[in-house]
This record gives C-alpha cells, sequence and structure tokens, in this order.
C-alpha cells in the first residue's frame, strides 16, 4: 500500500486506535471512543481528518507555546539535520549545537541561581535526572543517610519509576505499584477540596507548611534528599498556591539540608506570565527540571538545570563519588539543542511573558462569568498567566463529585464549537499558546460557554 493511501481519511479511521496504545487511556476506550486525528496545524490552530479548524486550547500538550506555525525552530531543525543529525554527549564527546545552548541556558536562567544544564528527553527524564541527583548530591558530602523524597498529594511528576512514585495522584500509581520506596507526600495548598476544610489561602497555607514540618520532623531531616513541588501544579487541576507558600517552603527546604527541586516541565519560559515559576514566586530554587516549551514541542528535549550549591559539591569533589553514573542516548542531541536555541530567541524575542499575563487575566475572569452562569462549574483556577482549569461538579453546594459522561460530553460540544480543551478526570484544563490574541480568548470562553451548556444533555 503506498504512502498516499495510508493517508486517506477512510484509512485513518479505520485504523485510528487498532495498531497502538495511546497514553493515559484504556486500550479499549481508545478503540469504543476514537480519539480525534489531527492532520494539520498553522498559528494557534489545529485541523482535524475531517477539515474542521479548531483553536487549539491545549497548547499541544502545554508545550506549543509559540504556535505551530514557528519557522525559526522548523528552520533550525531542517538545517541541523543536514549538518549534524546525531551525536553522543556521553564521556568523551560533545556537539557544538549543545554547547552553544548550554551557554544561552546559563544566560536565561541566571536570575534563577542555575547556571549548569544536564540534558535529556523530556520532562519524565528530567525528574528522574534530578531525583537521583539529589541522592548522588547528598552522597558525595557525606549525608548517605539522606534518601528520601517529599512531594505534594496532586502534584505531577511525569511517569517514570522516580517520577510515579513523588506523583500525588493515584491514577499515576496504584496500578503500578509497589513503587520507589522512601516517598512520601504532603498536603497540597487546594483550597476548593483540602484535608484541613480550609478555603482561606493563606490560613491554608500555613496549614500546609505546618503539616511539612510536621512530616520532615517525623521522618528526620537527614533522611531526607529532597522536597520537589510544580511552581503551580498543572495536571493536578492547575493549583496555585498562595503567594506566602513557596517562599516559605523554600525556607523550610534550606533550613533543613532539604533540596528544593522546582518541577518547570510546565512553567518554564513564560507560561505563568513569568519566564519561570520560580521567578514567580521570588525563589531560587537547588534544581529546575525543565521541557516542553524549550523547543515548542517540536522536537523532545529537556534539562535540568542545577544551582551553585549543587555544581561545587559535584565539580569539586575529587573522591570520584561525584561521576555521574546517568544519561541519556539522546541527552545533548544537537536537533534538540538546535532546536531549544532558536525557540529560546524567538520566545525572548517575542516576550511572550507579557501576552501570557493579560491574556491570562482575561482568560481567568472569563471562566469566572461563566461559573457565575453555569451550576456544574464548581471552581475556576488560575490567574497566573495562560494556565486555568475548571472543576466540574455534580451539585455545587455539596461538592459532589461529577460522573464521568458528562465532561467528556462538555468537552464534545466545546469541539464543536471550535476548540479543542483537554478534560481530566472532572477538571477542564485550558492551557493555549503563549501568543494568543484577545479575540482568540473571547473565541475559546464562547466556545466552553456552549460546552457547558451541554452538561444536563
Amino acid at each position: 500500500m503506498s504512502t498516499a493511501s495510508l493517508k486517506t481519511s477512510n484509512f485513518l479511521k479505520e485504523n485510528n486506535a487498532q495498531h497502538m496504545w495511546h497514553p493515559m487511556a484504556h486500550p479499549a476506550d481508545s478503540q469504543n471512543n476514537p480519539p480525534k486525528i489531527i492532520t494539520g496545524a498553522h498559528g494557534v490552530r489545529i485541523r482535524d481528518v475531517d477539515g474542521n479548524d479548531l483553536i487549539d486550547a491545549v497548547g499541544g500538550l502545554w508545550n506549543v507555546n509559540l504556535g505551530f506555525s514557528c519557522d525559526p525552530v522548523k528552520k533550525a531543525i531542517a538545517q541541523q539535520l543536514e549538518e549534524l543529525p546525531y551525536y553522543s554527549t556521553f564521556r568523551g564527546t560533545s556537539n557544538d549545537a549543545v554547547i552553544e545552548l548550554s551557554y544561552e541556558l546559563a544566560d536565561f536562567f541566571e536570575p534563577d541561581g542555575l547556571r549548569r544544564a544536564f540534558f535529556t528527553s523530556g520532562g519524565s527524564d528530567s525528574i528522574e535526572t534530578a531525583l537521583r541527583l539529589a541522592r548522588q548530591y547528598h552522597k558525595v558530602r557525606g549525608e548517605s543517610s539522606r534518601t528520601k523524597f517529599l512531594s505534594l498529594k496532586k502534584g505531577y511528576h511525569g511517569t517514570h519509576m522516580g517520577g510515579a512514585s513523588v506523583n500525588g495522584n493515584a491514577n499515576f500509581r496504584v496500578a503500578y505499584e509497589p513503587l520507589l520506596p522512601g516517598c512520601f507526600h504532603v498536603p497540597s495548598p487546594y483550597g476548593y477540596r483540602n484535608q484541613f476544610n480550609e478555603s482561606d489561602p493563606q490560613k491554608l497555607s500555613e496549614l500546609c507548611i505546618a503539616a511539612l514540618e510536621e512530616e520532615i520532623a517525623f521522618q528526620g531531616a537527614n533522611t531526607i534528599a529532597a522536597f520537589i513541588m510544580e511552581p503551580i501544579l498543572g495536571a493536578g487541576g492547575i493549583i496555585v498556591p498562595h503567594e506566602s507558600y513557596v517562599p516559605r517552603v523554600r525556607q523550610i527546604c534550606e533550613q533543613n539540608g532539604i533540596l528544593f527541586i522546582a518541577d518547570e516541565v510546565i512553567t518554564a519560559f513564560g507560561r505563568t506570565g513569568a519566564w519561570s515559576g520560580s521567578r514567580l514566586w521570588g525563589i531560587q530554587p537547588d534544581m529546575m527540571c525543565t521541557a516542553k516549551a524549550i523547543t515548542n514541542g517540536y522536537f523532545p528535549f529537556g534539562a535540568v538545570m542545577l544551582s551553585d550549591k549543587v555544581v561545587d559539591v559535584f565539580e569539586q569533589d575529587t573522591s570520584g563519588a561525584a561521576a555521574i553514573g546517568h544519561g541519556y542516548t539522546y541527552s545533548g542531541h544537537p536537533v534538540g539543542a538546535a532546536a531549544a536555541i532558536a525557540c529560546l530567541a524567538e520566545t525572548k524575542r517575542l516576550n511572550v511573558i507579557e501576552n501570557a499575563a493579560a491574556r491570562g487575566t482575561q482568560l481567568f475572569d472569563g471562566l469566572n462569568k461563566l461559573k457565575d452562569k453555569h451550576d456544574v462549574v464548581g471552581d475556576v483556577r488560575g490567574g497566573r498567566g495562560l494556565m486555568a482549569a475548571i472543576e466540574l461538579v455534580a451539585d455545587r453546594e455539596t461538592k459532589a463529585t461529577i460522573d464521568k459522561s458528562t465532561p467528556l460530553r462538555i468537552q464534545e460540544a466545546t469541539y464543536a464549537e471550535g476548540v479543542m480543551v483537554r478534560v481530566s478526570g472532572p477538571n477542564m484544563i485550558i492551557s493555549p499558546p503563549l501568543i494568543v490574541t484577545e479575540q482568540d480568548v473571547s473565541d475559546i470562553l464562547a466556545a466552553i460557554d456552549t460546552g457547558l451548556s451541554a452538561a444536563h444533555g
């Protein structure tokens, strides 16, 4: 069968989900409810196999910050494929593109106190790398008892065994247990639902901080390697901490000799309306995990950025204990590095943080107006850049959990109105490219309005 015939709409529909398993989906469900087939994209829009043109309010998967028509990145990839399509960065070899990128990232993340990069193939790889380096850091320093990890309930840290172990959502854990030992979870500042029954953000922040301090005391600070969190929790439903929370957590980690790992796979490079989530809250982490927007989603790539404190321990070691026995075939891939260099330059040129902040406010305000209109909306979260969520409920007064079919019906109705949104459990998550216009956001809100009207069938 020719390549052309394989791409006909009939062939694609007939074979959709028949010969592949989709991530984050039940294989049978993907066959019974075939996924949307996306065949093209331009600007902030995608096109499906039936020719429908939609605003992509998902931004690919949080990663297409600059839209689908970012020519500088495409050209950089094509040119690098001609010059050097691949070479390893394992001990003894390097490449020109990754050296240049390491310099550019050191400059970009200087305000975050980060000056070295360890390159990876994506977000889950970056998390795994940070967790491993955290344990090794303490061993090099002679504190081999520090092996445990603390993280937040509702937090999401990818899908590797280490990432799943620090994940705070049972959906990503239970089927794969037993997981990595020594991982413990503390309450997240989730104002809508929390064990303290506290809705005041500042009071909730204080309660969550007290719970963290209690857990550290219980475990023993000298047994804990690192605390990991997203500056704004993404896949868990856009949980935005009170402004007092992250700085205080950072301080507690410092006081107890615990490394602070910022999972910025989603939040780095402008998503929050600041260049990093750490900068948003005014902290400097010990490590920062990045990926996604580093290449605008055009090439699988990531980087763990390292602080002076971590760098000095490794680079000043004379015992040999700091030799890194970890890495990926595609760490520092020259094509990914070239894409990242071009993407970073374009991200800065467009100064996307300004639009992300302005359009994020517009989106958040609009969603709150929809909450006033639709009883199915229990909570609206966001207000910090272009990341927002609607939590859908069966009953607003009791916060009763919604059934599984209603969010999907809302998603379908929104799609029919020309907007792709993402539903995860009871949450509709909105994370469009950072270059969306005021009109784009208005269109997104109008489509969601229509979608929410479909909640009752």
